[in-house]
């Protein structure tokens, strides 16, 4: 899938760099005029991470790559860390 966030999407853009030359015109001189456009990459901050992701109608713990604001945002679930959290729950389930 690439540099790109699992749950909003965020993923590499482009743009440019302008440099300017010259004095501005309120300063007396005959404007900025642009020397130097070159292209460059703006990439989104993304982590690994493990989130609980459902596929097929079941919930399922996986590594995704997020971004910092999704995260932030907590539009992701994470696992339990403790394989003895998901018995607890399963019997409060059962009661």
């Amino acid at each position: 899938m690439g540099a790109q966030c699992f749950f909003t999407g965020k993923k590499t853009s482009f743009g440019k760099i302008r440099r300017w030359r010259g004095q501005a015109i309120s300063k007396g001189g005959f404007g900025l005029k642009p020397t130097g456009i070159t292209p460059r990459t703006f990439k989104p901050n993304l982590q690994k991470v493990n989130a609980i992701i459902e596929v097929d109608g079941v919930k399922v713990a996986k590594k995704v790559r997020v971004s910092a604001k999704a995260i932030r945002q907590g539009l992701l679930v994470k696992p339990l860390k403790r394989k003895y959290g998901y018995t607890r729950q399963q019997k409060a389930a059962q009661a």
